[in-house]
């Protein structure tokens, strides 16, 4: 393993976001924290929802006196192959699972656990690719406590994968899970609820007439589309569990009702998701004929803050999904988004609310609810205030951080 930095940040910041209330908490739950030692570990340092989060959590941590580290395993690719298929294991895929795939898995995270040097009082593992450190360490650091952030939705799991997950949980303390039925789905009746968030200050969720002019991908006109005429955006990794055929036959069904749409899918390629390339190449042959399709990859922050604002509706329309931090963050743009309803996108749309909810595989009905929003000015504008209001309530970064600096403190002090 090895650490990453983050760069400072600091609380006060947030003033503007934070009331009374929260920042006495956040302030009372850092002083009982004082002199412990807390670490995360996850698979990336760039690309995902995961390390976008912890590149804030960690640092903001450290503002408020927490003494905080973030590691990123070492692992080979043959790893993230297996992590990616136990991913889409738990998701619902029923490719099998075989003695090798769990030998790698078990080899990769016990070297891992063991090259931790240091001690620490609490452990935070994300998501599936580190749970099977939980063991060695609770072997070598038997007083400390162990969290695993489950960020996913297992509720459809593919039962040897949801076994085989399940085998390495007897050493963790606590889960922590986005949705009550992910609890359900893991048997784990005392895990936590916690929602993600984002960081309203990032170069990606900022007013970009707050970012520098100068910066690299932060103007329209750097962009392929034009930004004149109606504009569709689906931001997120290339992945089968996203559907961006899905995308694109929607995208085809308003095109054919008359409208003159454009659709970008945008999407990182983050370094443990290996199945990213293949798709991509699969989205791109199927829309080579198509001048108003445009697939743009591991863009800018900046980039994908002016993608979310220059679309006149966003789509995600995932089959599977664990949260989906990009709702949030078009949201917060005021951008309506129409989403389907699984998994943490019902926590964020209030179906005719602040945007529409369709079921996964209704094609026809994300079309409509496109095209009702690309010919009504005004349904936008109000879908869109309503969703900035949810984002302010309910997603931004200060209450993530006041939830988990309360978590980090019940478990140590159990």
């Amino acid at each position: 393993m090895h650490p990453v930095e983050t760069a400072a940040r600091r609380l006060s910041a947030y003033d503007q976001y934070l009331d009374p209330q929260r920042r006495s908490e956040i302030r009372e739950r850092a002083d009982a924290l004082a002199g412990e030692r807390i670490a995360h570990v996850n698979t990336t340092a760039d690309g995902g929802g995961v390390a976008e989060i912890l590149h804030a959590l960690v640092p903001l941590s450290a503002d408020v006196g927490v003494d905080v580290d973030w590691y990123v395993m070492d692992a080979p690719d043959g790893f993230y192959e297996v992590t990616k298929t136990i991913h889409n294991g738990l998701q619902g895929d029923h490719t099998p699972i075989t003695g090798e795939m769990r030998e790698t898995y078990r080899r990769v995270t016990r070297e891992n656990a063991t090259a931790l040097e240091e001690r620490y009082d609490a452990i935070v593992l994300h998501d599936p690719q580190s749970l099977g450190m939980a063991p060695v360490l609770a072997d070598r650091f038997p007083d400390a406590t162990l969290l695993w952030r489950c960020h996913i939705d297992p509720t459809n799991a593919a039962q040897p994968y949801l076994e085989f997950v399940e085998s390495f949980l007897d050493p963790i303390d606590r889960t922590i899970v986005s949705h009550p039925a992910y609890a359900e789905a893991l048997d784990d009746a005392d895990a936590a609820i916690v929602h993600p968030a984002i960081d309203p200050l990032t170069e990606k969720n900022r007013p970009l007439e707050e970012v520098p002019a100068d910066l690299e991908g932060g103007s329209p006109d750097e962009y392929p589309f034009d930004d004149d005429r109606p504009l569709v955006v689906q931001v997120s990794r290339f992945d089968p569990w996203k559907d961006p055929l899905g995308v694109v036959e929607a995208y085809r069904r308003v095109r054919e009702a008359g409208s003159d749409v454009q659709l970008v899918l945008a999407g990182g390629m983050p370094d443990d998701d290996p199945e990213g390339i293949e798709i991509h190449r699969e989205v791109a042959a199927e829309t080579a004929d198509d001048d108003d399709v445009y697939l743009l990859t591991d863009l800018p922050d900046v980039g994908i803050n002016v993608l979310q604002r220059c679309a006149d509706v966003a789509v995600q329309k995932s089959l599977r999904e664990g949260f989906a931090l990009t709702v949030s963050e078009t949201l917060w743009k005021e951008t309506p988004v129409v989403g389907t309803n699984v998994g943490g996108i019902p926590l964020q749309i209030e179906d005719g609310e602040n945007g529409y909810l369709v079921d996964p595989d209704d094609i026809g009905a994300t079309a409509d609810r496109l095209a009702r929003l690309l010919a009504d000015d005004g349904l936008r504008a109000r879908l869109g205030k309503r969703g900035r209001e949810t984002v302010r309530d309910r997603f931004l970064l200060p209450r993530l951080l006041e939830e988990y600096l309360t978590l980090l403190e019940e478990g140590i002090s159990r």
